[in-house]
């Protein structure tokens, strides 16, 4: 049996979406060779809403160690504030204790908080333990640069900081990593390609698994949702997640084609929910979807809850919706780790993405989707003309498109543990090599 750490900050009860690949592959991995202990920052030192029925779902044979990271006040401190550094010294005197008598055989970087990969290199260097990385998101990314006219997240200042320490940081650790993961196969790509002289390690394209454990778990517990009634008669589509700039295009195509094509009498019963569409603390978000609903005249009919929502409800959500909203971004590298709790709810699935998405291949392998695709730009008239026909015309939103089984398990929890405990042999390997 060998033996991993995982270094989450953010971990259950801590409701945040980079915690998401660990939780639902920890079940799985000593069935696949692997025994794993986490490394954590204690719930009560970061800013995100607690989940108490995420933390009920963890194995018991897995080992949690927390620490206190810096007081929240040093989150006001631009660049230097975030979790990652606050936390950055408590995580790397806990990792040097349990890499000193723990037996580990490799170190996994699960988490956005790119700060804590610098202790990547510093392990390997004191203990001789090789590590990987996981890009949930890019570390460094152009996509701003190439759109000035969008506010990068925190805003310019805080964001060209963060940026800056950024570049500085990624090729330092990259060139020590044994190999990554990546939610999208772009990412690799660009890394490579920003750093031509790095030596080339293992790369897995693996975005984050359908959890089948989590539906079983909200049927058996009658999880329930409050924000609305699927026995109301109306029609209810639900979008969960957060809405990012580069979706709003696609989001007023999605809306010119209710309000031009949609039969008055369904329009009216309609109803579409967006849940959970910004990560600004809870009281300070301001609506992102409700603006665009009332330019098109649909104020009545959308709702919007800006906050995070327990992810139980949002699963019951899920369930209980007459269809589902997929919503890409004009970031070709945008891939929706959504997509398979949505396709793991059975519900008519309506999704919306650049052609270059890896949602695009893997819809086209498994198929239990009307997908859409768009170019570089998205055309709000041909987007919404090819809604109107695919999706709204004969009321193909009622309609589940087939999900092909078969070639849907490698993407959920038990086939991606499998995937993943032999691409960490596969590092391991090449490391001894």
């Amino acid at each position: 049996m060998k033996k991993v750490l995982v270094l989450s900050p953010h971990f259950p009860p801590v409701n945040a979406a980079d915690m998401q690949r660990v939780r639902v592959l920890l079940p799985f991995l000593d069935e696949n060779g692997w025994q794993a202990e986490v490394l954590a920052v204690s719930p009560d030192q970061i800013a995100s809403p607690l989940d108490e029925w995420l933390a009920d779902g963890l194995p018991d044979n897995v080992p949690v160690h927390r620490v206190d990271a810096m007081s929240l006040a040093w989150s006001r401190l631009p660049g230097l504030g975030t979790l990652g550094f606050r936390a950055l010294r408590a995580l790397a005197n806990a990792g040097d204790r349990l890499l000193a008598h723990g037996g580990f055989d490799l170190v996994y970087f699960s988490t956005t908080l790119f700060e804590v990969h610098l202790l990547g290199p510093r392990w390997k260097k004191k203990f001789g333990v090789p590590f990987l990385m996981d890009y949930q998101d890019p570390w460094v990314t152009d996509y701003y640069r190439q759109h000035p006219d969008i506010e990068p997240p925190g805003g310019k200042l805080k964001y060209a900081i963060s940026d800056a320490l950024h570049r500085c940081m990624e090729p330092r650790v990259l060139s020590e990593c044994a190999g990554i993961t990546s939610v999208s196969p772009a990412y690799p790509r660009q890394i490579f390609a920003r750093y031509p002289t790095l030596s080339r390690f293992p790369v897995l394209v693996q975005p984050f698994p359908g959890a089948k454990r989590d539906f079983e778990r909200i049927n058996d517990s009658r999880v329930s949702q409050g924000f609305f009634d699927p026995k109301d008669g109306l029609i209810h589509w639900v979008y969960a997640g957060v809405v990012i700039p580069g979706m709003i295009p696609t989001i007023r195509a999605l809306f010119k084609a209710i309000r031009d094509a949609m039969p008055r009498e369904s329009a009216g019963r309609l109803r579409l929910h967006f849940i959970g569409t910004s990560y600004a603390k809870p009281g300070l978000a301001n609506p992102r979807v409700l603006p665009i609903a009332r330019e098109f005249g649909l104020e009545n009919q959308v709702h919007e809850q800006c906050e995070r929502v327990a992810y139980a409800t949002v699963l019951a959500c899920l369930r209980d919706a007459g269809a589902l909203l997929a919503i890409g971004s004009d970031d070709p590298s945008y891939t929706a780790s959504k997509i398979f709790p949505y396709l793991l709810a059975r519900r008519p699935l309506l999704a919306l993405f650049n052609e270059h998405s890896s949602v695009v291949e893997i819809l086209g392998k498994v198929r239990g989707a009307v997908c859409l695709n768009f170019g570089a730009r998205v055309d709000e008239v041909v987007l919404a003309g090819a809604i109107a026909r695919l999706w709204i015309a004969d009321e193909n939103y009622a309609m589940t498109v087939p999900l092909d089984l078969p070639a849907f398990e490698p993407y959920v929890d038990r086939g991606c543990a499998s995937a993943m405990s032999n691409f960490f042999r596969q590092c391991l390997a090449t490391v001894a090599g």
